[in-house]
């Protein structure tokens, strides 16, 4: 990602979150938190994110924050999820953690996004954990699941 990009990256972010009814059913104000996190959070990650472009546009995008075995963030523009977006996004990570020398990498989402997890255990994760856990963008404590891939 570039500098450049970073509205766009926040908006497809934004966008992809909004579209899920599971993760946007808390409230206008929680809306306003997220919204405000996704503008923010590309422009002070430049170098964590990978995105993934089609005719110059942003369609979706990774990041790794925090733990260098962990996938913060992976977020696809609403009409290209299921196209293999999603999918191609964690096998570049998978191999950026390979060249790295990790051996598991790990990734967390909302417990009832269930788009999201078949994603991930078709790409091999499966799940560790499941309970509840304080959300920045949302600040409250939201129920999550945690899943871990052998590299």
């Amino acid at each position: 990602m570039t500098v450049a990009d970073a509205q766009s990256v926040g908006e497809t972010g934004f966008a992809a979150w909004s579209a899920n009814p599971v993760l946007n059913s808390f409230g206008v104000a929680i809306s306003e938190r997220v919204r405000q996190a996704f503008h923010d959070f590309p422009a002070d990650n430049v170098a964590a994110i990978v995105v993934a472009e089609t005719g110059g546009k942003i369609v979706g995008w990774t990041a790794r924050d925090g733990d260098p075995d962990y996938i913060s963030d992976l977020w696809v523009a609403p009409d290209r999820q299921g196209q293999g977006v999603g999918r191609a996004l964690l096998e570049h990570a998978f191999a950026l953690m390979k060249r790295e020398g990790i051996e598991m990498a790990r990734i967390a989402t909302h417990a009832g996004n269930s788009g999201a997890i078949r994603l991930y255990e078709r790409c091999g994760f499966r799940l560790v954990w499941r309970g509840m856990e304080r959300s920045q963008a949302m600040q409250m404590d939201v129920e999550k699941v945690r899943l871990e891939r052998p590299l």
